[in-house]
């Protein structure tokens, strides 16, 4: 196993590599000039040129390159010209709203999902089922800031069932001490009823929002592969033993469902992070996101390059920690 493990974190490296190169030269092409953004469009010529040397931006793009990197090596990311912050000072202000809403959303599509495809398989052709099936197509067809909208809409603006989305807590609520700086977490952990309350209400809307996508796609996969175990000979054996029903689905049939299930929940947790950039946009939910939002409007190289190097090695120790689960949860997985 730790060979394994070995392997695959030296297999990253090369993927990192590309990250790295392809993220450095696709920013250069971005449209907007970095010292027009700082500057403003009045300001003169030889200001402008000023702010180009002092950013290295006249320099050749493959001495760009190289000094980019020299500084990744020292675990310098950059400055973000927009906030006039380095970006790792501004990643620790905002990565932990961004884990909140996150882990949220990964929560509430488990908590739904996996029920919702346990029971749409064994009781297949119910209304249940039927239920189930069309909400999986429409939550994996409906694009998330349309839904968004609608929830805002609804649940905001007509029925006034959760605040206005605008951050993280409401107008004049201080936020807990902090010690995690998961606000739910740290109102919890300090007893703060008041601020506990506002921090769920605020989660609410956003958690459903990015939790959607995810929920419809694993409740579908385990459906599938619920049905696809449920009809093999040795569910059939199991219940003609006698054993209770129950036992037969939660132990045997969904431990064997849930291995090509584990290997979807894996990819979109990934991919929740890519889909916290629309919905913290729109809910202004000051994490990571909304961040990197501002500063592709600022033409801010930094913070993109850091944001998707980070993307990048999310998933990969993701991908990593799922093949390991695999291999405790079926003794026959082999790690050669």
């Amino acid at each position: 196993m730790a060979l394994y493990i070995l392997r695959r974190l030296l297999y990253m490296i090369p993927v990192l590599i590309g990250i790295v190169f392809i993220t450095f030269f696709l920013t250069r092409i971005l449209p907007g000039d970095p010292a027009l953004m700082i500057a403003g469009t009045e300001a003169p010529d030889d200001v402008l040129e000023k702010i180009r040397n002092d950013m290295g931006l006249n320099e050749p793009l493959y001495l760009q390159f190289i000094h980019y990197v020299a500084r990744l090596f020292q675990g310098d990311f950059g400055f973000a010209w927009h906030t006039g912050h380095s970006v790792l000072s501004d990643f620790a202000t905002r990565l932990p709203a961004t884990i909140e809403l996150t882990l949220a959303s990964f929560i509430v599509a488990l908590v739904i999902a996996l029920p919702v495809g346990i029971i749409a398989a064994t009781k297949k052709e119910s209304i249940v089922d039927h239920i189930s099936r069309v909400f999986s197509l429409i939550g994996s067809c409906v694009p998330s800031f349309w839904l968004a909208l609608i929830l805002i809409y609804v649940f905001y603006s007509r029925l006034n069932w959760f605040p206005a989305p605008l951050g993280r807590l409401g107008n004049g609520i201080s936020p807990p001490t902090s010690i995690t700086g998961l606000y739910v977490v740290d109102s919890l952990l300090t007893w703060n009823i008041p601020v506990l309350g506002q921090a769920l209400a605020h989660l609410a809307l956003p958690a459903i929002v990015l939790s959607t996508g995810m929920m419809a796609i694993i409740s579908r996969m385990v459906r599938s592969s619920m049905l696809e175990v449920i009809s093999q000979d040795f569910i059939r054996t199991a219940r003609a033993k006698g054993i209770y029903e129950r036992t037969v689905v939660m132990k045997h049939a969904l431990v064997n469902a849930l291995l090509p299930t584990l290997t979807v929940i894996g990819v979109q947790f990934g991919l929740l992070l890519g889909g916290a950039v629309v919905t913290e946009t729109i809910f202004s939910w000051p994490g990571v996101g909304s961040y990197i939002t501002e500063s592709i409007l600022a033409t801010d190289y930094a913070p993109i390059q850091a944001f998707t190097l980070m993307s990048a090695l999310i998933i990969s120790f993701t991908n990593l920690a799922v093949d390991v689960i695999y291999g405790l949860i079926d003794p026959r997985v082999r790690y050669d």
